[in-house]
């Protein structure tokens, strides 16, 4: 079957429908960076903080995130198996069921229901509806691959194997709870248990929901987008091994200085400086890559979305472990730091490597090229300018906030009172607001180029098809 038989309908409803919710939890992020400082811009019980951050993390990553994961993964899917997709009809059902069950989700986290896990949020019901929506997306993809054309497996499809099993597995432990009413029940583990099995979960979602799956992209797309050659299929299966080997033990570095036991806190610590190991495997083998003509950071635009996304990824797998390690634990732990480091992995890592992707999944689609390369171009300094300042400020609150919570006068009592150190965050998270605007203004670049990418080559085939008329 060539290329021309492809059905490319539900990657792009997904991607569209992650372009959709992405606008949506952007904005939504914009007003609570603006609540932290100002207090009037809490419109009541709806509208709170409360509501909104919760919304607002669940919308970027399962709206944005995950709806262009899935897009993405069956335009990957279809590629590497060189076949369409066998259970087409099941992946348009899994397309509205996913819009539908966004809607639903969303709604329910706005009226107040919330199992109160941090990444798991959502109620009973809505847990039963996320797995049978992944046991929907994993029966599509791994048909294709049982029935795959192409004999090799590229190193992509491990990974999206891996999201696939990892997935369903961190996420049906975590969310076993015992229903009380429709609205509300109870976590099945009790107490430090319950603890161990959400950061064991919490991490590893974020590890398989934002690491496999953009690895995936970024091994498939940064070849096709430079012209050059992976600089080593044998280094990208080595570090996606190691990586597997030693993801699912890393959980317990969230709880070091509670009441888990010392033991298991060191073995996460222990597992997590062992990551560094095979992330950089991938960073170095995206760098060597490009190694090959570095000239093409000035000449297309996508080579620099992928090689600052990997840079990111390079960063985050360094300051991640390191945040680890009891010592530096106990200064930034429970501060600003801490977002300060998952948005430089969502904004900067995430959103480039999707972005690079959309980039190139929607012309090729459509047939056309990209609307605009200066408007692209305009996009990629405005979410590296916005990242960079969003970043920056909140690891120097954390360490801020940190080092004020520790002082100590000579008697021993408090430096500095909570409200104290809380007005020093204020100018801080000011600059986080004008560090967001900065980011969504280039989101919208964003989303402009690839409407108008779809609108010129809707217009370019309608007069070919006049043409042949």
């Amino acid at each position: 079957m060539n290329e021309y038989s492809y059905d490319y309908r539900t990657v792009q409803g997904f991607i569209l429908s992650a372009i959709f919710w992405g606008v949506i939890g952007l904005v939504i992020g914009l007003l609570i960076s603006v609540q932290m400082w100002n207090v009037d811009f809490n419109f009541g019980e709806y509208f709170s903080y409360g509501r909104l951050r919760t919304i607002h993390t669940n919308v970027l990553a399962y709206g944005l995130g995950i709806g262009a994961e899935f897009g993405i993964f069956y335009y990957l899917t279809i590629r590497l198996t060189k076949r369409n997709l066998v259970l087409g009809k099941l992946a348009r059902f899994h397309l509205w069921l996913f819009n539908v069950g966004m809607v639903l989700a969303t709604f329910t986290l706005f009226i107040g229901m919330n199992q109160s896990l941090e990444y798991a949020e959502f109620e009973w019901p809505i847990d039963i509806a996320i797995v049978i929506l992944w046991v929907i997306f994993t029966i599509v993809i791994l048909t294709n691959i049982f029935k795959r054309k192409e004999e090799h497996m590229y190193v992509s499809l491990w990974y999206i194997i891996a999201t696939l099993i990892a997935v369903a597995i961190l996420y049906i432990v975590n969310n076993l709870h015992i229903p009380a009413t429709l609205t509300k029940s109870y976590h099945l583990f009790a107490g430090t248990n319950s603890a161990n099995v959400e950061w064991w979960y919490g991490h590893n979602a974020v590890g398989f929901l934002f690491t496999t799956p953009i690895l995936a992209m970024f091994y498939y797309f940064l070849p096709k987008a430079t012209g050059l050659p992976l600089y080593s299929h044998r280094l990208s299966i080595i570090s996606f091994w190691s990586l597997i080997f030693a993801y699912l033990w890393t959980g317990a570095h969230h709880l070091v200085y509670t009441p888990l036991p010392d033991w298991i806190q060191t073995l996460g610590i222990v597992f997590t400086l062992f990551l560094i190991a095979p992330s950089w495997g991938s960073v170095i083998n995206g760098y060597f890559t490009v190694d090959a003509d570095w000239g093409k950071m000035r000449t297309n635009y996508l080579t620099k979305f992928f090689v600052l996304g990997i840079t990111f990824y390079g960063l985050q797998t360094i300051q991640g472990p390191s945040q680890g390690i009891r010592v530096i634990s106990s200064l930034i732990h429970y501060t600003d730091w801490v977002p300060g480091h998952v948005h430089m992995g969502t904004m900067g890592w995430v959103t480039m490597v999707i972005c690079a992707s959309v980039y190139v999944i929607i012309p090729h689609i459509y047939k056309t090229k990209i609307f605009s390369e200066k408007v692209a171009n305009i996009h990629f300094w405005l979410v590296l300018v916005g990242q960079l300042m969003f970043s920056v400020t909140m690891w120097v609150t954390g360490i801020q906030q940190g080092a004020m919570w520790k002082m100590t006068n000579a008697d021993g009592s408090l430096k500095y009172t909570f409200m104290e150190t809380l007005v020093g965050n204020y100018p801080y998270w000011q600059m986080r607001t004008v560090a967001g605007v900065i980011f969504v203004v280039g989101m919208l670049f964003f989303v402009y180029n690839v409407f108008m990418t779809i609108r010129q080559g809707q217009t370019q085939a309608a007069a070919a098809e006049a043409k042949a008329a």
